[in-house]
């Protein structure tokens, strides 16, 4: 998930003068301010985003304002590039280089996160990088940011401008909201490693490949009590269980499909090839040649397989009925952890 929440966080200081020009600045406060300004709508601009990935389920939206974040960005460079800045240049280069630099974050380690998340399913390796690689952006961010702060309080101890430190209620809303997302890639990805099983295994029976279904369903069963034994020590975000109680009935769900449900599917496959072949032999004997222990073994198999084909079906429409409550449950679940933990104004 792409949550960028790290963004500018601690940009909104209040300072002792308040009043700010728009191109030339009599005195280092207004051009502190200025740029403090400038700052100000690209946060509130990320804080559009951030809700929108928390909140929204909308993937354009979600575009749609990381769009507009990025103009923002675009926007404040043009301004303070154009604007004089105060007793030089140094600190004005500063301001640029940082945009610059959070600019580019944007359009290429986010665009890349972007691509990553198309194909970040296919295997728990890429779900990881994938994760990792918003976490590496993050953690860029907040060493720009930290490095734009030093610059910021060299420039006003530079020109002895009282600075007021004040943790904005915006700031505090993009603290918070880094810190839920956090929790929630964690928990995130100990389930996408035990899912990753369950997704191999409904391809090897789709494939009927009865060799690749024992192999992911033994695979499935052990990583999912790995997965409950992980969860036991999970640490919880405000003391809220819900995701960890909600990922713990789709383990047992795992658990109970690979150890008693998926074993009956396995041998009504195993039934049908030994029903093929037995129907091929017959068929390839002339009728005449038939001894009645070949038909007598066609005939039972044929039973066997009626029997077995209801039994089948009774599994399958258990199982399909059994996952789809208990994936509902966690998508729900999901859907009010991050409403409830996360900001909307």
């Amino acid at each position: 998930m792409n949550n960028f929440t790290k963004f500018f966080i601690g940009i909104l200081l209040c300072f002792t003068t308040l009043n700010s020009t728009a191109q030339k600045f009599d005195n280092p406060s207004d051009y502190l301010t200025f740029v403090g300004d400038e700052l100000e709508v690209i946060a509130k601009n990320n804080w559009k985003y951030t809700k929108a990935v928390a909140h929204s389920k909308n993937d354009k939206n979600i575009s749609s304002k990381r769009k507009v974040l990025i103009k923002s960005v675009e926007r404040a460079y043009q301004k303070i590039q154009k604007a004089e800045g105060y007793d030089g240049d140094e600190y004005k280069n500063q301001v640029l280089k940082h945009l610059t630099f959070n600019k580019n974050i944007l359009n290429n380690d986010y665009a890349e996160i972007v691509d990553m998340k198309a194909i970040a399913e296919e295997s728990y390796d890429l779900m990881e990088a994938y994760i990792l690689a918003q976490e590496m952006a993050d953690e860029k961010m907040e060493q720009a940011q930290a490095e734009y702060e030093n610059n910021f309080y060299t420039f006003a101890k530079k020109h002895d401008i009282n600075i007021i430190e004040s943790d904005s209620d915006l700031s505090k809303k993009m603290k918070i909201s880094g810190e839920v997302f956090n929790h929630y890639n964690a928990l995130y990805l100990v389930f996408f490693k035990v899912y990753i099983n369950e997704i191999y295994l409904m391809d090897a029976l789709e494939q009927n490949d009865i060799s690749a279904i024992q192999q992911n369903t033994n695979a499935l069963s052990q990583s999912a009590k790995e997965g409950l034994t992980i969860l036991e020590s999970a640490t919880l975000y405000k003391n809220d269980p819900s995701i960890v109680k909600a990922t713990k009935a789709i383990f047992e769900f795992f658990i109970d499909e690979a150890d008693n449900k998926i074993p009956q599917q396995l041998d009504f496959l195993v039934l049908n090839e030994d029903m093929e072949t037995i129907s091929n032999t017959l068929e390839k004997t002339p009728e005449k040649k038939r001894t009645k222990k070949q038909i007598d073994d066609y005939n039972d198999k044929v039973k066997q397989i009626n029997k077995a084909v209801k039994n089948y079906n009774k599994v399958n429409t258990e199982l399909n009925n059994k996952r789809e409550k208990v994936f509902n449950a966690l998508d729900l679940t999901k859907e009010k952890f991050l409403d409830k933990h996360i900001p909307k104004d």
